[in-house]
């Protein structure tokens, strides 16, 4: 503390020695400042008196000064005024037009307005806050026009839809008149205007009216009908705000989901052609909108796009065409089905679309049709056969007989030649049936007309269905006729002849199809196309020809169910059996019928006839039945065999060798004669030999009737003496033949 406090005193000597240093010099500054005081003071007032004097002098400068300067500012400030009102002017003006042009529901304009205010109008007042939010509202100005543009899009959809059958009526119509087809077959029920009432004043009809409303339809076309200016205007909107893609993606597939709609039919659309007609003018509708839209729409469809729908399109038109028409059975609805189709496939090529699968498809229910036809037909056929007399027709006039032959051209100079009353061989069957055949002909022809078919393939078409009418229809007629129960022996023998003359009429239909396909038939190319009738009428006749025999073989039947053989009989009759008198009367009226049949039927038949005959009576003697016999018996036996001979030894039937005819009575007269002559010793001696008298006669029948003969024996119809010789001989001959079947069996 010592040494601080003596360093203070120290400085404080050295500040009051360096004061003393210099107190002279301030005390002179000090003098020099109180002068300068004065002198200031003074100029101070000399200033503050000019300056009141100079501001009194500007006070009313400075007034007019002030008044100039806010002058100045106004006038500034309107310029600037008229300048931002000159940059903001049009922008408003645009914008009311735009909000006009929106609510005139003017979009496509608006959306012009809207670019324009845009990119030229808002950029220049910029600065401005209106500017500002009318640039931020301009995105939702375009949305506006977007969904605007969609709903007029979304209503131009329904209504097309709503127009798309008209449209197509229209467009169907019109290409009935370029291919000279019938304009009423595209024309729907509810369209076929009813004629108009009179005038209640006049009087007069309105037929004038009707005709020019007619005109006025046929000179529409799809443009007429419907306005496609929202398609146009809302592509171009979309174009515009660069969503063009989204708008054909749209479009396209609500047409795809409209299409797939037109392409449903009807449920009952088979039913009727009206069905038919409105499911294919909503169709046709459709693709004339499109080819439209192709042609006008700058893009919106393209022909892949279009081909692609149409690929798809066809093919359903086809199936639900295919399905539909599958169930008609009126031959006249499909005839007007056919003409529609092709009405349908002309009016859509005028458009170029490709319709091939169409003409495909008319085969196709081409078949369908002659397949209806033979049902028809088959109806046709069953009438004629059970409504005919199955004799042969007989005519007592030359008109009658010239009828006849203008349906059947049947020539014959014997019968042209004979007086009246004329008798042809077959019955009314066969012109009738023959007649069938060609309007059956007549009728498949009639669809082919207008299919666009070679000559060729028309005349092989025609002869395919002819033929399966032939093979099939009415093959399966007479099958079913000659087959039916109750059928008379003379009804079969009437139907073989009338196949024979419809064999022969297969000739007369080659030419009528000919004739009316236009074709000239080639003698050298015998297997090329030819009906298939001879063949099938052989091969019914083989059936009828067997029906026959074994109809001849029932009635023969008929009659030896009647034979009652007392086998115990005593003594013959003396004359053949009743039933075999009745059988051979019967036999021979019935041959005599077999006149007009080929004479191998009728050789068949007679040897058939008599084979069983033979091969029944066998079956007499041989039968189970019959446990015992009298050599009397077997007489009766031989005299009603005598009998059958007789009448085989006349040849009923021409043609037969001689003796071919007894042949068939040689097993059972062989027999017989045994039995009668007890000629056992030749037929032991000569047994197996060739030349044998007893050739046919089988030891185990022998054995049979042997052991009836024994049987019989033992009734005691003989003396004691004669039946005790009778039996030793009959022991004898039965031990004789057992060693023979014996001998038979081991070799």
């Amino acid at each position: 503390m010592e040494r601080l406090d003596t360093r203070i005193r120290n400085h404080d000597r050295d500040i009051e020695r360096m004061c003393n240093h210099h107190y002279q010099g301030f005390i002179d500054s000090i003098r020099e400042l109180l002068q300068v005081r004065s002198q200031a003071h003074k100029l101070k007032t000399e200033v503050v008196r000019i300056d009141d004097e100079a501001q009194e002098s500007a006070k009313k400068l400075l007034t007019k000064s002030e008044e100039l300067v806010k002058t100045r500012k106004v006038q500034s400030n309107i310029c600037a005024a008229i300048d931002a009102l000159t940059l903001c002017l049009p922008v408003l003006t645009m914008y009311s037009k735009l909000q006009k042009q929106m609510q005139e529901k003017r979009y496509y304009p608006a959306l012009k307005t809207l670019e324009q205010l845009e990119h030229t109008y808002l950029p220049r007042v910029a600065s401005y806050r209106f500017a500002q939010q009318m640039r931020d509202n301009i995105p939702r100005v375009r949305e506006d026009i977007k969904q605007a543009s969609m709903s007029d899009i979304k209503d131009f959809l329904e209504a097309i839809r709503r127009v798309s059958a008209r449209i197509g009526q229209v467009a169907m119509k019109h290409a009935a008149l370029q291919y000279n087809m019938d304009p009423k077959l595209a024309v729907t029920r509810n369209e076929r205007h009813a004629p108009l009432p009179p005038n209640p004043f006049t009087g007069e009809t309105y037929e004038a009216q009707s005709e020019a409303q007619s005109d006025e339809e046929e000179e529409l076309c799809a443009q007429d009908l419907i306005d496609f200016a929202p398609v146009y205007r809302c592509l171009h909107i979309y174009t515009v705000l660069g969503a063009r893609e989204q708008f054909e993606t749209y479009y396209r597939q609500q047409r795809r989901e409209q299409a797939r709609l037109a392409l449903q039919p009807p449920t009952n659309m088979h039913e009727n052609l009206e069905g038919f007609r409105q499911y294919l003018h909503g169709v046709v509708g459709f693709f004339v909108i499109e080819d439209h839209v192709l042609n006008t729409g700058n893009g919106l469809v393209t022909r892949p796009y279009l081909d692609e729908v149409w690929d798809m399109a066809s093919g359903k038109v086809v199936n639900n065409i295919r399905n539909h028409s599958s169930y008609c059975t009126d031959t006249l609805l499909m005839l007007n089905i056919k003409n529609l189709i092709m009405l349908f496939a002309h009016t859509l090529q005028n458009y170029g679309y490709t319709v091939n699968p169409l003409h495909e498809l008319l085969l196709e229910v081409k078949d369908h049709y002659n397949e209806v036809l033979m049902q028809k037909w088959v109806q046709v056929f069953r009438d004629i056969f059970e409504k005919d007399n199955y004799h042969p027709i007989q005519v007592d006039a030359l008109e009658e007989y010239n009828n006849i032959i203008e349906v059947f051209p049947y020539h014959e100079p014997a019968l042209e030649q004979a007086p009246f009353p004329k008798r042809f061989p077959f019955s009314l069957m066969v012109p009738k049936v023959y007649r069938e055949v060609k309007s059956y002909i007549e009728a498949c022809l009639e669809f082919s007309e207008d299919l666009n078919l070679s000559q060729t393939e028309k005349e092989d078409m025609v002869r395919k269905s002819t033929n399966l009418l032939l093979t099939r229809t009415l093959s399966g007629c007479l099958a079913t006729q000659i087959k039916r129960p109750g059928l008379r022996l003379l009804q079969l023998i009437q139907i073989t002849i009338n196949t024979l003359h419809l064999e022969h009429a297969n000739v007369l239909l080659e030419h009528h199809v000919a004739k009316l396909t236009g074709s000239i038939e080639d003698s050298s190319k015998p297997g090329l196309g030819r009906l298939q009738g001879k063949a099938m009428f052989k091969d019914i006749r083989g059936e009828a020809e067997e029906q026959i025999y074994t109809a001849l073989r029932h009635k023969i039947d008929e009659f030896l169910d009647l034979a009652s053989y007392d086998w115990m009989l005593a003594e013959p009759q003396g004359t053949s059996s009743s039933y075999v008198t009745d059988l051979i009367a019967f036999l021979n009226s019935t041959f005599t019928a077999f006149t007009n049949l080929p004479v191998r039927v009728a050789q068949t038949a007679c040897m058939s006839a008599c084979q069983h005959v033979a091969k029944s009576l066998m079956a007499m003697l041989l039968s189970e039945d019959v446990k015992q016999m009298s050599l009397a018996a077997l007489e009766q036996v031989n005299l009603d065999v005598i009998q059958c001979e007789q009448f085989a030894a006349f040849e009923p039937v021409e043609g037969f060798e001689e003796g071919a005819l007894l042949m068939c009575f040689s097993d059972l007269r062989q027999l017989l004669d045994l039995f009668m002559t007890e000629d056992w010793s030749t037929y032991f001696h000569d047994y197996g030999s060739e030349n044998s008298k007893y050739l046919r006669v089988n030891p185990h029948n022998a054995i049979i009737i042997v052991e009836k003969l024994r049987e019989g024996e033992k009734r005691g119809m003989f003396s004691i003496l004669k039946r005790s010789d009778k039996k030793k001989l009959l022991e004898t001959v039965l031990k004789q033949l057992r060693q023979l079947t014996q001998q038979q069996h081991a070799s």
